[in-house]
């Protein structure tokens, strides 16, 4: 196996390990939120180490201060909000509907930003909400398990929808950091910073009690998630000819992944359209990827 191809593997590992994480955190009486605000920090001194960012870039005039605070204020909250969907929706639905997000960014380009509209783009559009759809729908064992209120059966759909609505949304941030020239490592690195101290301050006003488990989980938890995204940008780099194969292989493998730890594993219930979900989900990203 190549290295590029490791580097795939990798990601798509780190990712679904975050999910897992997460999923477990409640088993394990982890407050996710101690753990997330301990994993920004961690996430921050590995970009500083690993991808060394530019001093003098970090402060020059051009660096887009509001879409950063925009990314300060998604990270943390979007975190959250996968904890949520991970608990109620499990990780099938949660992971799906985090990589089926990339769709958002592409329906910005067509409305904001003017770019014509391809059939294949189209056609990979349709098939994303048709699978969004499908992965929503939940499966009659939950709807006939006790826990029948209604506020549990909102929460199956309602966390995955926010998932994907503000993996999008932080997507499109961080291409508008892109096109202010800001490089990379120093975009990472100022929107980790900024998130872990909107974390600090939200813990410190709650007057949380501090547990060195929970700050334990979350150096783990960051260690998968900064993994994750330094593994990726890596893939991309040891591939540069073949950017369509890791865009491709990254979101389907994490669905792929996630579907089968999600069922052995987790033993969550999934109906034939919940599968068909799936399904269209990959064949979405096929067409989405710039072959």
């Amino acid at each position: 196996m190549t290295p590029g191809l490791l580097y795939l593997s990798a990601s798509v590992l780190c990712s679904v390990t975050v999910a897992v994480l997460l999923k477990l955190a409640r088993r394990y009486q982890v407050d996710v939120r101690q753990a997330i605000a301990m994993n920004y920090a961690v996430a921050a001194l590995l970009c500083w180490a690993v991808l060394r960012p530019d001093p003098a870039r970090l402060l020059a005039p051009q660096t887009p201060w509001l879409v950063l605070a925009a990314l300060g204020v998604l990270l943390p909250s979007v975190f959250l909000a996968m904890a949520a969907a991970l608990r109620h929706a499990g990780i099938v639905r949660s992971d799906a509907a985090q990589r089926l997000s990339l769709f958002i960014p592409l329906l910005a380009a067509f409305v904001l930003f003017g770019e014509p509209v391809g059939g294949r783009k189209l056609a990979a559009i349709v098939l994303a909400f048709s699978a969004l759809f499908c992965l929503l729908r939940q499966p009659p064992r939950a709807q006939a398990s006790g826990a029948g209120r209604p506020e549990d059966s909102r929460a199956m759909w309602v966390w995955p929808l926010a998932v994907w609505a503000g993996y999008g949304v932080i997507d499109i941030l961080f291409k508008q950091v892109a096109r202010t020239g800001t490089a990379f490592a120093g975009g990472l690195l100022l929107a980790f910073v900024l998130s872990g101290l909107l974390m600090l301050a939200y813990l410190l006003w709650r007057r949380v009690r501090w547990q060195a488990r929970h700050l334990a989980a979350g150096v783990v938890l960051g260690l998968a998630n900064f993994g994750n995204i330094l593994t990726y940008v890596r893939a991309h780099q040891s591939l540069p000819e073949h950017p369509a194969l890791v865009f491709a292989s990254m979101n389907m493998g994490v669905i792929t992944l996630g579907t089968l730890v999600g069922a052995l594993a987790f033993r969550e219930p999934l109906t034939r359209l919940n599968i068909a979900g799936i399904a269209l989900a990959l064949s979405s990203i096929v067409l989405m990827a710039p072959w």
